[in-house]
Parts: structure tokens; sequence; C-alpha cells
């Protein structure tokens, strides 16, 4: 008999302390497989976030890449347009631009639209300068129109870019899109 009491007393006692144990038991595992899969996230990022930096400086210092534009403004405070075309982009590969882009020039609105579609085989005043963001690239060079056009890269670490184009005698243009590597 005093087994039998003894018995069912301690399965009263485990039917009702149990699940609030095992439910501890789980919190405190849930939360050490929480922290370490963040832990394990925050440097699985840091790491893509690294490769995708020096894959950005590998580009920028090998002098070759393709802007690709999705959105085009004009400055200063000109309506934001953006891009239906895949083919538009900007080559800068071996000390030549193979461009492909739309551009406004006038000097007040209403501006005349046209495609700038050429090879500069000359960019003069070819800069490369590391920043806190990522890079900048900075040239110079006439177009068969015969003005002299200033091209300004401002290329982030993260792979986005925003081109400027100034001209001595339209407003400045500002793309924004993104760098990718010429295979």
């Amino acid at each position: 008999m005093k087994r039998l009491l003894f018995t069912i007393t301690c399965i009263l006692v485990c039917s009702y302390c149990g699940p609030c144990v095992q439910r501890a038991a789980a919190q405190t595992h849930e939360s050490y497989l929480r922290s370490t899969t963040h832990q394990e996230r925050i440097e699985h990022r840091a790491e893509r976030l690294a490769a995708l930096e020096q894959q950005i400086d590998s580009i920028v210092l090998s002098h070759n890449f393709e802007f690709n534009p999705q959105s085009v403004q004009i400055q200063p405070a000109g309506q934001l347009h953006m891009f239906a075309n895949a083919n538009f982009m900007t080559i800068v590969w071996r000390g030549t631009l193979d461009i492909c882009l739309p551009y406004y020039t006038g000097i007040v609105a209403p501006y005349r639209y046209v495609v700038l579609n050429q090879v500069a085989p000359l960019l003069k005043n070819y800069l490369t300068v590391q920043t806190h963001y990522g890079w900048q690239v900075s040239f110079n060079t006439t177009l068969d129109d015969g003005n002299d056009y200033t091209f300004t890269y401002d290329i982030y670490s993260h792979g986005g870019a925003t081109l400027t184009i100034a001209s001595t005698w339209y407003n400045t243009v500002q793309y924004t899109g993104t760098i990718t590597k010429i295979y």
C-alpha cells in the first residue's frame, strides 16, 4: 500500500512539475540556439560584406567596369526618371569609355532629350580616390559634339554607384545604378 501511494504521489508530482521543467529547459535551449544563430548570422553577414567590398575594390582598381543605371535626374532638383531599358550603360575599359545613356541638353526647361551613344577613346585626368563610403573615379573626355564632359563615379562598397556627368554648356545630370565587373 505504501508503495502504491508513493507511486501515485510521484506520478502526480511529475505530471505537475514535468511540463514546467521541460518548458524551462526548452526556453533555455531555444534562447541559446537563437543567440548562437544570431551570432552566426552576424559573422556570416560580416564575411559577405567583406567579400563584396574586396570585389568592388578589385573592380575599381582594375579600371575596367560597367555602370548600369536605373534612374536619371537633372541637377539641381530635377525630376527623377526611372529606366526600363537594360541597354543603357557606360563601360570603362582599358582607358576608353563606351557610353550609351540618355542625356538632357539645355540650360533651362524644356530640356532636349538625346542619347549619348559613342566611344570616347581618350580619358584625361583619370583619378581614383578611396573614400569613407567606397571609391570615387573621375575623368574628363570630349565627345563627338565637341563639348568637354566630366564623369564622376561615386562607387559604394555595397555595389551601388552614382554617375554624375557635368558639362561646361549644360546642366549636370546624375544617374543612380550599379557597378559590375566586365568578364
